[in-house]
């Protein structure tokens, strides 16, 4: 894998408050835990935070929620950039601010917009350029702004009773880390079906299912498991049986020798050479 300079953590999601399913109505909320974690990692509370609502469909009152959550921890240089176009992504004031953030926090919501709106712009390759180079960098993202770190990316679909050809849909995302598929929400969705149809798709790449309050501290070529919940890795490199080439959209799965890791909070994988790094069984229990 290439080896970047800067961290990526990408976050489980968690909604706030409300009953409905989609993400459209109800307010991402990440935990005051994993949220010190991504202050901690941009360079603490005096670092410059900039929060893209982009994928929302309220991005004000994410925004506004983002600041409310940054402020209680103590940070005092919190921006909202309200990008909405592919010509917001190239306006100077937005570009003057992605080359100035410590820490760079993408929402929830829809990550096909942030692959259409901010894909390709300038902001699109400063950012890539400032992860792949700057020590210390930091892009974060909770659900659809974790999905999107992906090069191969899950735009939505779901089949969580069975295992269809066609339940997932792929779009491409900002490849950040090109060697991962990330899927979110993971347990209280039941994305197992969905996340394995992507890795059969993709079967070099490594798929990782995170759980709601559970993040990923990505850097130096590994990831440490950050939150409460769990993160389920998928690994396709040495699959026995997939087919999926030959089998007809709508037709249920199978798949052999599909490699599977239940990562919890502390634990590493290495990316490169898939291996796991567990917490010793003599840790004290928390």
């Amino acid at each position: 894998m290439h080896r970047f300079n800067g961290t990526l953590i990408p976050i489980g999601g968690n909604e706030d408050k409300g009953i409905e399913e989609s993400e459209q109505y109800t307010l991402e909320f990440i935990s005051e835990g994993i949220l010190f974690h991504v202050v901690e990692e941009a360079g603490g509370i005096d670092s410059n935070i900039v929060v893209i609502p982009t994928a929302s469909s309220i991005p004000v009152e994410v925004g506004e929620n983002y600041m409310e959550a940054f402020t209680t921890l103590g940070c005092k240089n919190v921006t909202i950039l309200d990008i909405r176009s592919k010509e917001d992504s190239e306006k100077q004031a937005a570009i003057d601010l992605i080359k100035g953030a410590d820490c760079v926090m993408f929402s929830g919501g829809d990550q096909s917009k942030i692959s259409d709106k901010i894909g390709g712009t300038t902001i699109h390759t400063i950012l890539v350029d400032r992860y792949k180079n700057e020590e210390g960098f930091v892009i974060a993202g909770t659900s659809a702004g974790a999905m999107m770190m992906s090069q191969e990316m899950i735009a939505g679909g779901s089949a969580s009773e069975a295992f269809i050809k066609g339940a997932v849909t792929m779009y491409k995302g900002l490849a950040l880390i090109p060697e991962l598929i990330i899927d979110t929400h993971f347990i209280k969705r039941g994305r197992f079906g969905r996340i394995s149809e992507a890795v059969a798709q993709f079967p070099k790449l490594v798929g990782l299912g995170l759980a709601e309050d559970t993040g990923l501290i990505i850097k130096n070529g590994s990831l440490e498991v950050i939150g409460s919940g769990m993160v389920i890795i998928f690994d396709g490199r040495k699959l026995k049986h997939n087919n999926h080439k030959v089998l007809k959209e709508g037709t249920p799965m199978s798949l052999t020798n599909l490699r599977t890791h239940i990562l919890s909070n502390g634990d590493r994988f290495n990316i490169k050479n898939k291996e796991v790094e567990v917490l010793p069984i003599e840790a004290p229990f928390i």
